[in-house]
């Protein structure tokens, strides 16, 4: 600890030096110390006890904290549709959430659900053409398990029971994360022939969802099943997504259904 490894007069000193106008630079050079060590003391960067307690109460592994169900189950949806995690340093991870700037809307949904799950600063990362939502943690890989190295579709995706059960009582806000990160709700035009020889085009609202994953395809149907939302599955064949699996969602009281907790986006 920084105040442990030098003596309470040198960072007196540091404070002395500063009222007189030195830069951080120069009081580090005639102390003797580090200019990373006098911005911790001046700034106050290092985590007392309470400030690192405060930090895991959120966690409901480490210190088996009650967590907002809805919130979490959308963000575990928009996770598993188009989110990662990365690792960064001394076990610190970052959870990246990325929209597109076209939904303004979706964006400051994201938002407000990773701050109800993580209630200590969300960050917001402006990309060309999209919006990164982020927050770091030492504890997203307890909040989300299914983190691993390489490619989700790569690995096993299963949820551990603490995570079902959520998922079991919040399916609508799940489904609505899987939608806004990674489906879509587009119009469908189909053309019929008339007996005169003349066509007549019908058009009808339905949902998609594609996903590489097949254990990812699993928890989303599954949670369409516990709703009673009917669904289809095909293989698509076009690239870049011809190794992808989608779910349509197109009978008229299906959408009607989802259009009653997700709609389009915006």
């Amino acid at each position: 600890m920084l105040h442990a490894m030098y003596a309470r007069e040198i960072v007196d000193e540091t404070f002395r030096l500063k009222a007189l106008g030195l830069t951080d630079k120069a009081i580090a050079t005639q102390c003797g110390v580090s200019i990373q060590a006098v911005r911790h003391w001046r700034y106050g960067n290092r985590r007392s006890p309470e400030k690192e307690a405060a930090r895991t109460r959120y966690c409901p592994r480490c210190s088996g904290a009650s967590i907002n169900g809805e919130a979490y189950s959308y963000l575990l949806g928009a996770y598993l549709g188009d989110g990662h995690i990365t690792e960064g340093r001394r076990g610190v991870h970052a959870l990246w959430i990325f929209y597109d700037n076209r939904y303004p809307q979706l964006i400051a949904y994201c938002r407000a659900a990773m701050e109800a799950v993580f209630p200590l600063g969300v960050f917001m990362v402006k990309r060309n053409g999209c919006t990164a939502i982020k927050a770091v943690s030492k504890h997203w890989l307890c909040v989300f398990p299914q983190h691993g190295p390489g490619k989700k579709h790569d690995r096993t995706i299963a949820l551990e029971p603490w995570q079902q059960a959520i998922v079991d009582k919040h399916s609508e806000a799940l489904i609505r994360g899987f939608i806004h990160s990674d489906g879509c709700r587009v119009t469908n035009r189909i053309r019929k022939r008339l007996p005169d020889g003349g066509e007549k085009w019908y058009e009808y609202p339905r949902y998609h969802f594609t996903n590489v994953s097949t254990d990812i395809i699993g928890i989303f149907t599954a949670a369409l099943d516990r709703l009673g939302i009917a669904w289809t599955i095909h293989a698509n064949r076009r690239p870049p997504h011809q190794d992808a699996l989608t779910v349509s969602i197109s009978t008229k009281a299906a959408v009607a259904r989802m259009d009653s907790f997700v709609g389009p986006k915006y």
